[in-house]
């Protein structure tokens, strides 16, 4: 089984970028929980991130007919892309959206998400370790079939 797990704008500077918000771990501590929880699980997974919001669509569509399943934190571009959107609607691939911090318990424009009702699941407050516990969650999803 192969797993995308895609990372949305400013991911990059977890560990540094707010840290009472969004904790010391860094985006790459993130994989390697990620990558740790796949290898238990027998996953493939494949990483990326971008700031850019058309690489994100490039690689959302770019997913049909290449992995079984998708995990994304699209950070602020859950909240506005409509372009993200379609993006999963063209390539429908099963996915799991993860939000490091409580976005329900947030400013009002981050208790939304364009994504949300497309989604297998949505996972958000548990900090880091939502990346796993979302790949956990897709993966049963979709061996359950």
């Amino acid at each position: 089984m192969r797993v995308a797990v895609l990372n949305g704008p400013n991911l990059n500077l977890l560990g540094e970028r707010e840290p009472a918000l969004y904790g010391r771990q860094t985006l790459a501590d993130i994989e390697a929980l990620t990558r740790a929880e796949a290898a238990a699980l027998d996953v493939e997974v494949e990483w990326f991130q971008s700031n850019h919001e058309g690489a994100l669509v490039d690689a959302v569509q770019g997913l049909r007919g290449r992995v079984d399943g998708a995990v994304i934190n699209p950070a602020a571009f859950g909240h506005t892309s409509l372009a993200l959107r379609d993006a999963f609607l063209a390539a429908p691939v099963p996915f799991v959206e993860v939000h490091l911090t409580n976005i329900f318990g947030r400013e009002p424009e981050r208790r939304h998400t364009v994504l949300a009702d497309l989604a297998v699941a949505v996972i958000a407050g548990l900090g880091a370790s939502g990346y796993p516990v979302g790949l956990r969650a897709l993966v049963d999803r979709l061996r359950a079939g």
